[in-house]
């Protein structure tokens, strides 16, 4: 189709001779792209003609018809390479060519309602975005992710249900512990409930973030907040993409379970966004519950105590044999495993953190 978007002037004389001639060596799957070759002649109210030529060889009739139509031909009697010019040919094409832009606008539209999916999402991780870039303060947001994750915590650990004698009141409290930097003191009586757990849980996490925001400045304490969510906010979100992703190559195959692919992909599509959505809140309180100012004194205190540890570990001790005999280094404190969460709160393993350093 070469030319399109440019004007084609016909030479002095070219108009009288019947003008510009088109010839098309196939007919395409789209109508649209075959009217638009039509289109080069006849511009500008100039005389043209076009003539497309096809052959049952070319895909397009190979797929639809092209069996029917040969046997015309050989009932008729006609040689290989002879020209057809018949109404029931070009009907037959053009039936072909409606065919494939159905097909092809199904596809189409399947890919949009999948799309739709996504948009969904990425309409709200950008208005929660825009919402932490603009506010002017995000003290609403926060407590509201505190009381949410608190509630949260006590429905994993209660298992849903009121009978004490179910709950996991340690694993709560090594929770607790993990998310908000506290151990919680429950006064478990027979008259106690899920609700009683989750208001110990709230009052004192929000206690000690007004404690915390006391210590700082509030523009110290709006940047920390500002600057954890934003990264929380653009990790997650990167990494659902990447799940949608995978998830969208395998799930046609749900329709050999007999299951609708489309249901499939925005129930489980909720589901990731959801966990997405719950990592976001629960690693942005861990890096706020763990954050703190620190004094130059301070900071230097604890370099001089780092390089001083360094420095005992190089120190070579002498035995009685004249050798230098290395310093046996001892741990203190537990084991971190590799794949352990790191204790610094960043929410990511031990290895791939603090480790390095």
């Amino acid at each position: 189709m070469a030319g399109r978007g440019t004007d084609i002037k016909l030479g002095e004389g070219v108009a009288d001779l019947g003008g510009l001639a088109i010839i098309g060596t196939e007919r395409h799957e789209s109508r649209r792209i075959d009217n638009q070759l039509r289109g080069r002649a006849g511009r500008q109210g100039d005389n043209g003609s076009s003539k497309f030529y096809v052959s049952l060889e070319d895909s397009l009739m190979r797929i639809f018809g092209s069996e029917r139509i040969s046997k015309v031909m050989l009932t008729l009697g006609m040689k290989e390479g002879e020209a057809i010019e018949h109404k029931f040919i070009s009907r037959a094409i053009e039936n072909a060519q409606r065919k494939v832009e159905g097909h092809n606008f199904e596809i189409r539209q399947q890919v949009l309602k999948y799309d739709d999916v996504m948009n969904k999402q990425r309409d709200v991780i950008y208005s929660l975005r825009r919402s932490v870039l603009e506010e002017p303060s995000l003290v609403p947001m926060i407590t509201d992710m505190m009381s949410e994750l608190a509630l949260e915590l006590v429905e994993q650990y209660t298992f849903g249900t009121d009978r004490q004698s179910e709950w996991d009141i340690e694993g709560l409290k090594n929770a607790v512990a993990n998310h908000f930097r506290f151990v919680p003191n429950f006064e478990m009586e027979k008259s106690t409930k899920k609700t009683d757990l989750e208001q110990v849980v709230r009052k004192k996490a929000l206690e000690l973030y007004e404690l915390k925001r006391k210590d700082m400045s509030d523009e110290i304490m709006l940047y920390f907040e500002r600057m954890f969510l934003l990264n929380e906010i653009d990790v997650r979100w990167k990494e659902h993409l990447q799940n949608m992703d995978h998830l969208r190559e395998g799930i046609g195959l749900r329709g050999y379970a007999q299951k609708e692919p489309l249901l499939e992909y925005k129930r489980e599509g909720f589901e990731l966004f959801m966990m997405t959505d719950q990592m976001i809140r629960e690693n942005t309180i861990k890096k706020l519950m763990t954050v703190q100012l620190v004094s130059e004194e301070q900071l230097a205190n604890m370099e001089m105590k780092k390089e001083s540890k360094n420095l005992s570990y190089l120190k070579p001790q002498a035995n009685t044999g004249g050798t230098v005999q290395q310093q046996t280094v001892k741990r203190e404190g537990t084991k971190i495993g590799r794949n352990d969460p790191c204790l610094c709160g960043s929410g990511k393993k031990y290895k791939k953190c603090c480790l390095k350093e």
